[in-house]
């Protein structure tokens, strides 16, 4: 029974790999994405400074897109769902980064600093895999911190969309809608000498989140 439901678990990882590219792609096609305020992390990349791109899990679907093919380092769970993510993400041009902060945490931040020293993009879900939603785990700090990287915080809305009955209530906008991404500036975390414990790092992170989603509206 065990070897059954394994099966059955490594098909639909198969199958979803297979049609989650293409219907991802079918979809956004039809989105009309306004982007705000890109210039802070275009700049940074101009020059040859890694960002740390940081964005609530249920927002990731339009972000994925919008980043295609700029070679990003995502970091996903090694969950089962995750594993569908990992493969949905290189289908678009990611490299992808296996750990969270339950499981596989400590490896992954040593692989993202060392992405981040290469000068390749990483992005960061806080809150994910797991949650408390719009919740920030420390790992996102950590990771500024050791780099000298900039954390940029992204909000983003859709006019109109589908919200999955899952933990963050993922959000999927429908065809045709409106995205409206918005980039917060380059957030700087000091170095363990310099600034502040993790702590007020992370409280400081999370008032430029809250910032984003005043201005959001």
């Amino acid at each position: 029974m065990t070897d059954e439901r394994e099966r059955k678990k490594q098909r639909r990882i198969r199958w979803a790999a297979r049609l989650g590219p293409v219907l991802v792609r079918t979809l956004a096609r039809t989105w009309r994405v306004v982007a705000i305020n890109q210039r802070g992390f275009q700049e940074r990349r101009r020059v040859g400074q890694p960002v740390i791109f940081a964005f609530w899990h249920a927002k990731m679907l339009p972000l994925l897109w919008q980043h295609r093919d700029e070679g990003v380092a995502v970091l996903v769970s090694q969950h089962s769902d995750g594993e569908i993510i990992a493969r949905i993400c290189e289908a678009l041009g990611y490299r992808t980064v296996r750990g969270s902060t339950s499981r596989g945490g400590a490896r992954a931040l040593v692989e993202i600093t060392r992405l981040l020293d290469r000068g390749i993009d990483v992005a960061f879900t806080p809150d994910g895999p797991r949650g408390p939603a719009h919740t920030i785990a420390p790992g996102v700090v950590y990771a500024a911190q050791r780099s000298d990287a900039a954390i940029i915080a992204i909000a983003v809305s859709a006019s109109r969309a589908w919200r999955l009955k899952t933990w963050d209530r993922f959000l999927i906008p429908k065809p045709f809608a409106r995205v409206t991404i918005r980039y917060g500036d380059p957030h700087m975390v000091p170095s363990a000498e310099q600034g502040n414990t993790i702590d007020a790092e992370t409280e400081r992170l999370a008032s430029t989140f809250a910032a984003l989603a005043d201005a959001d509206g």
